[in-house]
């Protein structure tokens, strides 16, 4: 029997590659909506597996398809997915765990490097109307790697990649990470600690990798940045409401920290009232000028991995609606 897959956006120019991959045993629906509720009834009611990469899925979401057994986040976190809901319905829900895996663990690094290294200071100050001397600087924010402890909270594939990145520049790696089991770190070669308030007080520089659930969401507080040394420097490529941006913008107003990169913020993509860390940072206040870093969470992205993405959602789905057996399955546990 035929099953149909809905994507609701219109991502790719054409359907070759889902052709490919889904074969005769599977119809593609093509919907371009900015939120799932815009859906017509008709969308929806033969609907047996639908793909969203930015779209939300909520319980009034899920009553739309009354045949509906398989969801599929086009990417990594599936937060915005009501998992309850999805329980309560009987509706599996996949991710694509392998995509992007590089490139976010590159952009972490370059993150915490183009701080470390004062190059993000040093384009601010030379393209001034007034360049500043052409000279180094002493700042905190400047530190050799070698001296430095590389905290990573989250050990899964986007963290071991980062350590191991982060080793290959000569910091000293600590990871937190309660979920992997006992002797993960040996195979990658890094320390591990039992708590986060260990990790926090001895890391130079933090990195996060962390999925967003009921646990981690606001679990970066701001009493834990506290506990960092004085010149700390906070990275993150995860999910922007596991560490607190007010927070953030007042330690590096204060000093405490000594730069902040960040490819993700609470609400994305911002709308008003904007965090103060957006705010000052576009209108480059002087405490932020070279010492902040905000891309749109965009980590993820090379062309390639926009490939991999639109491949592996295919044959993640695929295996779920026909076989030989699902793969990347997030159980009810996984909250």
């Amino acid at each position: 029997m035929v099953k149909t897959v809905l994507y609701a956006e219109k991502l790719y120019d054409n359907d070759k590659v889902e052709r490919e991959v889904f074969g005769p045993d599977v119809r593609v629906v093509w919907r371009n909506v900015t939120n799932l509720s815009q859906l017509e009834a008709s969308d929806c009611a033969d609907v047996d597996g639908l793909m969203v990469l930015r779209h939300a899925v909520t319980a009034e979401h899920f009553a739309k398809f009354p045949k509906l057994s398989c969801v599929v986040r086009m990417g990594v976190g599936y937060d915005k997915i009501d998992r309850k809901a999805a329980e309560s319905r009987k509706v599996m829900v996949c991710n694509v765990p392998d995509y992007g895996t590089t490139e976010v663990a590159d952009h972490a690094l370059a993150l915490a490097l183009a701080l470390r290294r004062g190059i993000t200071m040093h384009l601010e100050a030379q393209r001034r109307p007034q360049p500043a001397p052409w000279s180094y600087v002493r700042d905190p924010l400047l530190k050799r790697n070698g001296v430095q402890t590389f905290g990573i909270v989250g050990l899964g594939r986007i963290g071991t990649a980062a350590a191991l990145r982060a080793k290959a520049f000569q910091f000293r790696v600590v990871a937190y990470d309660p979920y992997m089991p006992n002797g993960t770190e040996l195979g990658v070669g890094v320390e591990r600690v039992t708590s986060l308030e260990a990790l926090m007080e001895q890391t130079d520089t933090l990195s996060i990798h962390a999925p967003l659930t009921l646990e981690t969401r606001g679990m970066i507080s701001r009493a834990m940045l506290e506990r960092m040394p004085k010149g700390g420097v906070v990275v993150s490529t995860a999910r922007g409401p596991i560490c607190d941006v007010d927070a953030l913008a007042d330690l590096l107003k204060r000093g405490h920290l000594a730069g902040v990169g960040l490819d993700v913020l609470p609400v994305e993509p911002p709308v008003e009232p904007i965090p103060e860390l957006l705010r000052a940072y576009r209108d480059r206040e002087p405490w932020c000028e070279g010492r902040l870093i905000i891309t749109p969470h965009s980590a993820f992205f090379t062309p390639e991995a926009w490939e991999d993405i639109r491949v592996k959602s295919a044959e993640t789905m695929r295996a779920a609606m026909v076989g030989p057996r699902p793969q990347n399955v997030i159980t009810p546990e996984m909250f």
